[in-house]
């Protein structure tokens, strides 16, 4: 009876940390699948040792302790996880064919916001971002630790340096690395808007149009000068909207060939794609995250201002289309489509 009693008191006490140390082991490995299955390791481990659990410090930071150090075991001998603007420069051919999807390469996951407390989506959507997860997975696996443990959780860095079996002076010199490093490959975050949840749906009820219409013109509209579209797992992937346009324009056809559904990936806005087959079905096709960008407000006094997306001023930065139709069940999105959907 005391062991069941002490399960239950285990469970009740470290569940609410559930979602939270989810997120943590993402940011650290770039899958949901691998993060998923770290966690249960996590509250493995944390089992066993519970009952040496003596709370000098919090049980959450005792968890993430855990939790990272099963994450630094499973970076072990790993090679990062990408994006395909991660592994080469852009293509000049949109016309062209795809080269043949790059199966041997294990590509950074988009994380379901389902999955995720919606505190942590706000209080930490820039951590979540995925060309930012994308950008941690450059860093060395002890250098992305300590990066996440003081900029993102806010420990001290003498909390740091017990954790690593290492010194406050190491610390402090590895975080100046990890900074300046990821400087070198991370986006702009003063590019990047915060979340706005009208906004957002404008946008994204608008950029679902435009596909379902095959209007090229209304999707000119949405997309900032510099868009970038990539499609993990093939490599090829675009820039600009001069090449993203024609990409698109030769492959999404004629209106009616493409349904849309809204959902939402790492803190981001993001849709589920579906085309239609010969027998009218609509199947999955990609899971497509969208980074929003944000310009400056228009000056309503200047008549050439544009007017289309109002004074928010906010455009699509990046088009990263994930083309697994098996992540559609984790996104809580059907992989068929009736016929008449809306």
């Amino acid at each position: 009876m005391a062991a069941t009693t002490d399960r239950e008191e285990f469970v009740r006490l470290t569940d609410p940390y559930r979602r939270e140390l989810l997120a943590h082991c993402y940011r650290m490995l770039g899958s949901v699948d691998d993060a998923e299955d770290l966690v249960q390791e996590t509250y493995l481990r944390a089992w066993r040792a519970y009952g040496g659990f003596e709370g000098r410090a919090s049980l959450r930071t005792w968890l993430h302790r855990i939790a990272t150090n099963t994450c630094l075991t499973a970076l072990e001998g790993r090679v990062r996880r990408p994006l395909p603007a991660g592994l080469g420069g852009a293509s000049d051919a949109p016309e062209e064919p795809l080269r043949a999807p790059a199966t041997d390469v294990e590509w950074l996951q988009p994380l379901p916001d389902t999955l995720v407390d919606p505190a942590t989506v706000v209080a930490a959507r820039g951590s979540l971002r995925l060309a930012l997860v994308a950008a941690l997975q450059n860093l060395p696996a002890r250098q992305r630790a300590v990066l996440i443990l003081r900029d993102v959780l806010a420990w001290r860095a003498p909390e740091v340096a017990a954790l690593l079996g290492t010194s406050t002076a190491a610390v402090k010199s590895t975080l100046q690395r990890a900074r300046a490093r990821l400087d070198e490959v991370a986006p702009e975050e003063d590019l990047v808007t915060e979340p706005d949840v009208a906004r957002d749906r404008e946008l994204i009820d608008r950029y679902m149009a435009a596909f379902e219409h095959a209007d090229m013109d209304a999707l000119l509209e949405l997309l900032q000068d510099g868009v970038e579209l990539e499609m993990p797992p093939h490599l090829d992937w675009f820039r600009g909207t001069k090449d993203v346009l024609r990409f698109l324009g030769v492959r999404v056809g004629e209106p009616g060939r493409v349904r849309m559904l809204p959902t939402g990936a790492n803190g981001q806005p993001a849709v589920g794609s579906y085309e239609r087959g010969a027998d009218g079905a609509y199947r999955a096709h990609s899971l497509q995250v969208l980074d929003v960008t944000g310009a400056h407000a228009p000056d309503l006094r200047d008549a050439h201002a544009a007017p289309a997306l109002g004074v928010r001023g906010a455009r699509i930065g990046r088009i990263t289309a994930f083309l697994d139709p098996d992540l559609f069940a984790r996104f809580g999105l059907p992989k068929v489509l009736p016929q008449v959907l809306r």
